[in-house]
């Protein structure tokens, strides 16, 4: 299940949920929804492969930090990036200790949403036209 163009979106918070799915959708995004840490890890276990994950931290079931722990300690899935999406005052030290690729405060600004997942998703390449 891998996309060019799919983000994965974490949240507990169904209306953060669904404006990430209207917003990405309208720019032509595929948008995976999982609300709460296990659940992106077994979409993840089952295949998906999203260009990038927006993470938020605070979850009841598998908080952000301990998704993140699991998502290192499993070669499969290790290498997706991650951008941090939360509320809570995150330092620039709590973001390199995660070894997320980038945080975004909530409420989220669009047009720094839209700005950082596009420095993610891979646009397939034009194929050159033959004659």
């Amino acid at each position: 299940m891998t996309l060019w163009n799919s983000v994965m979106a974490v949240d507990d918070d169904p209306d953060i949920l669904l404006a990430f799915k209207d917003v990405l959708e309208l720019e032509g995004y595929t948008v995976l929804l999982a609300r709460g840490g296990r659940e992106a890890l077994e979409l993840l276990r089952r295949g998906a492969r999203p260009a990038v994950i927006l993470l938020d931290l605070m979850m009841p079931d598998i908080s952000g930090w301990d998704f993140r722990e699991r998502q290192l300690a499993d070669a499969s899935i290790a290498s997706l990036p991650v951008v941090v999406v939360s509320g809570q005052g995150v330092s620039a030290r709590d973001v390199a200790a995660l070894g997320v690729a980038g945080y975004l405060k909530k409420p989220v600004d669009l047009e720094q949403l839209l700005g950082t997942v596009e420095r993610y998703v891979r646009r397939p390449q034009p194929q050159p036209q033959h004659a």
